[in-house]
């Protein structure tokens, strides 16, 4: 408050009541918005509604304002014109999400201020003021623009107050409500459930105040939903019929007594009516409540009756009160007794109607279960015999049987391991620690496998140029390069809801501004070194290799000239050249990407049956264990080009929308891709593939908490959802807040086909007399399904424990976050399978097309 003067001046005279109004989660916008006009509490689901507001048809206060004859002007957020369209005089809508725009936000509201202050034609003027959110999501708390734009605030303030509720010539009584729609995170974020996310501000500010005690009001908290009920008990409109909120205690003192209590009569008559429509069976008369079947499962140790009870005695008293002569002494203390008795009743029905769960259609939900349930057999049914086939096939070539090592089992003991911690809040909240732990213990499984098979001096196949220690060599730095990776990731950001506090990487680093930009541009330089080096690795494919390298470079240094402009001009809130190069790079690196995968098989070259040995041996993957030239060379050149491709692009795009601090952490999950497929490309270990494939989706995993995501809404990065962006837009903003928000999961995604590149394709897909059908099948099944199944039995394991955590007190604050990230998750993994299968298909589509045209040609 020491940033805002004048308002502390009006609080410390007795002018204005302060609160603490705690908002319920989600802590958005648009859900807060409609919790302060309709008292009631939103869902989850106005998360993704927040990004496109539907109209408000429930009961609230500007409708019933509007239907008395008011007339309403709004400037600020453009949010109030699209849940309330029509019922303004006047407006002047700003976006809510260009959060780049600190200062033009706020000036498009204030240049409004002095006219309308001025005029006397309307009864309600809303200004939303966007700055502070802004400020926030760029520069967190403790921003340097933090303070300023408070000053900013408290000048609008004292403007207000002192041109319209000071002004000796304005006979109407003016009340000035300051609120904040939700707090922030110290990174500037918001919509979880924490302390600092939830505490909003409400002040009540008149020409003076009747509270004796105004200390004790500040420290008092209420809930959000509070304000909807006062705001029309002081104004005299109906209370709105889904109001689960008090009458704030305090803000009626200057009533006279028969106002007051009335005032708190009709503020328990529409919880109770509430209370009813919610439990059906629910009937509290003027009688004893003999009315109340409590057999309908919802009364719980006797709730209902107790709330029966307690509206009863608040109601009787009333009516002794009305009905019965006083005097002045007695009459005050019998108010009080009546006004406890009421309270005590709004606070326990106001809790319970906060708690409870929405009722559901349960023929729906068991419905959806039962269609999960039948989708994880039926990706099981596939997988098995997709196994089933391939081991077929390898034992054949092996002459034994393939035997279970611990890290398959361990592999799948991944999937049981998160399905039962999914069962608790903590662990949903610090899932992080899980997905560390799984994957640096299947990690030390892959090296004591490897120090085991050398132990026993088994002779295997391995890359051509490597040979004795060598081969030692490199697969123990492999798996080493992946524990090393995984620890520092681990301790890049403490992650979480609970230890976000705790000391980590980032926040040593952010202390420290020149390193941290110094890692930015290392980072950025090393991802196109090693992704250029891996475009090298296939040398006999130079032209093709080059013009792809060429352009890749080109998005890289692009990509490098953003980061130091944008350096340069870190104070200034929005640049307009920054936005158009950055609109550049997406270009150039859609053209790329796009360019490479169209045209990459049509310009490979063709190799003929007679010619295959002698490429089979200048090959970048591993000679077949069948004895037998490879049958698919062109097709595995074609999708690791398009592989390198889609793993560099994707850095690059990343190292360009996340924050600074996050620079590093994605050339170490780059690192980890690497260093997986240099050690899944030998396979003298014995590995199954699904396990190769289920470890590369939990290093997806993992990198997505390393990066500071968490099962919080307040992890969301929103500013990095407008770089590039010069007007603001709900379709290009989401899709860009996805990308950054799932960056790992989508990488590992993409990276399936380098993976595929690197594997022998003729043990996957035999060519004996087998239709194109058959080898896509062989070939894409596990790299597809594997994650598909996961995913599945995840999502599906969660429903049900949400449907079992439904009256959890933790419901909304936690389980509910964490499903909204399960069905995201969901959608990353359908996009990410289905850019892998499209991009295999047509790959082999093509290719099969040209060796038939070429061979026909031949035979002529």
């Amino acid at each position: 408050m020491e940033s805002m003067p004048y308002t502390q001046s009006l609080l410390a005279n007795g002018v204005a009541k302060g609160y603490h109004a705690k908002a319920a989660p989600p802590t958005v916008t648009m859900p807060r918005l409609k919790a302060i006009v309709s008292g009631a509490i939103g869902g989850f689901l106005d998360v993704a509604f927040n990004f496109n507001t539907q109209v408000l048809l429930d009961d609230n206060l500007l409708g019933q304002f509007f239907k008395l004859g008011w007339k309403m002007v709004m400037c600020g957020d453009e949010t109030w014109l699209k849940l309330f369209p029509g019922i303004f005089t006047r407006h002047d809508g700003v976006s809510s999400f260009f959060v780049k725009d600190t200062v033009e936000v706020d000036k498009n509201v204030s240049r409004h201020l002095s006219y309308e202050l001025s005029k006397n034609d309307w009864d309600l003027l809303i200004l939303h003021y966007l700055g502070l959110d802004h400020v926030g999501h760029i520069g967190g708390r403790n921003s340097p623009l933090m303070a300023p734009k408070l000053m900013e605030m408290d000048e609008v303030v004292k403007m207000i107050h002192s041109s319209t509720i000071m002004n000796p010539d304005d006979k109407k009584r003016t009340l000035l409500v300051v609120v904040s729609d939700h707090g922030m995170t110290e990174n500037g974020n918001h919509g979880g459930s924490s302390y600092e996310e939830t505490d909003s501000l409400l002040l009540f500010i008149g020409s003076k105040s009747q509270a004796s005690d105004f200390g004790s009001v500040i420290s008092n908290g209420v809930n959000q939903v509070d304000i909807a009920p006062t705001l029309a008990l002081l104004f005299g409109v109906p209370i709105p019929h889904n109001n689960v909120g008090v009458m704030i205690p305090g803000m009626i003192d200057s009533f006279k007594d028969m106002q007051q209590l009335r005032a708190l009569q009709l503020n328990s008559w529409q919880l109770l009516r509430l209370l009813q429509k919610q439990v059906p069976s629910f009937s509290c008369r003027s009688g004893p409540c003999d009315g109340f079947s409590g057999d309908q499962g919802y009364n719980s140790n006797g709730s209902m009756e107790k709330f029966c009870r307690l509206y009863l005695r608040a109601a009787v008293l009333h009516d002794s009160w009305i009905s019965t002569e006083l005097s002045r002494s007695d009459g005050r203390e019998d108010k009080s007794r009546i006004i406890a008795a009421y309270y005590e009743f709004l606070i326990n029905a106001n809790q319970w109607l906060l708690h409870k769960a929405t009722d559901k259609p349960a023929k729906v939900i068991a419905f959806g279960v039962v269609s999960m349930t039948l989708s994880c057999l039926i990706f099981f049914a596939v997988i098995y015999s997709i196994i089933q086939e391939i081991c077929l096939r390898e034992k054949q070539l092996s002459n034994g049987i393939l035997p279970w090592h611990l890290d398959e089992v361990f592999s799948l003991a991944v999937i049981f391991i998160l399905v039962i911690s999914m069962g608790s809040s903590s662990m949903v909240e610090e899932e992080q620690y899980i997905w560390h732990f799984l994957i640096s213990t299947l990690n030390m499984l892959l090296l004591r496998k490897t120090v085991q098979f050398f132990q026993k001096g088994s002779a295997c196949d391995s890359f051509a140029l490597l040979n004795g220690h060598g081969r030692i060599c490199l697969r123990a730095s492999s798996i080493f390069t992946l524990l090393i990776c995984g620890r520092i990731l681990r301790g890049w950001h403490q992650g979480g809801v609970n230890w976000t506090y705790l000391p980590d990487i980032s926040k040593w680093l952010e202390q420290s501004e020149s390193d941290l930009q110094l890692i930015q541009l290392a980072s950025v330089f090393l991802t196109i070194i090693f992704s250029l080096l891996s475009l090298s690795l296939l040398g006999r494919r130079t032209k093709i290799v080059l013009v792809v390298g060429f352009n890749f470079l080109m998005s890289g240094l692009l990509v490098l000239h953003h980061i130091v402009k944008s350096e340069h001009n870190a104070s200034l809130p929005s640049n307009n050249a920054a936005t158009s190069l950055a609109q550049m790079i997406y270009a150039t690196l859609g053209v790329t990407t796009v360019g490479t995968v169209l045209a990459v098989p049509w310009i490979m070259p063709i190799q003929l049956s007679e010619t295959c040995s002698s490429y089979h041996n200048s090959s970048i993957s591993h000679p077949s264990k069948i004895g037998s030239e490879s049958q698919y060379p062109e097709l595995r050149d074609s999708l690791y080009i398009i592989g390198c491709v889609y793993v560099g692009s994707w850095c690059l795009l990343q190292l360009l929308l996340q924050q600074p601090i996050n620079s590093a952490v994605m050339l170490l999950i780059l690192m980890q891709i690497l260093a997986s497929f240099l050690f899944f490309s030998q396979g003298m270990l014995q590995r199954k593939q699904w396990v190769e494939v289920a470890v590369l989706y939990y290093i997806g995993m993992a990198g997505h908490f390393a990066l500071g995501n968490s099962n919080s809404l307040a992890t969301i990065d929103v500013a990095g959802a407008f770089i590039g962006i010069s007007n603001y837009s709900t379709l290009f903003s989401g899709i860009l807040m996805f990308i950054i928000t799932y960056a790992s999961p989508t990488l590992l995604l993409l990276s399936m086909v380098m993976y595929i590149s690197i594997k022998n394709l003729d043990i996957a897909a035999p060519p004996q007399n087998v239709d194109s059908g058959h080898v896509l099948k062989m070939i894409l099944g596990l790299p597809c399904l594997v994650p598909l199944t996961v995913n599945s039995i995840l999502l599906m394991a969660y429903t049900i424990v949400l449907i079992l955590m439904r009256n959890h007190l933790f419901v909304w604050s936690v389980f509910s976050p964490k499903y909204l990230y399960a069905c995201a998750t969901t959608v990353c993994v359908l996009i990410g399978v289905f850019i892998v299968a499209t991009t295999v298909t047509y790959a082999h589509i093509v290719l099969a097309l040209r060796k038939k045209m070429l061979t026909s040609n031949e035979g002529r």
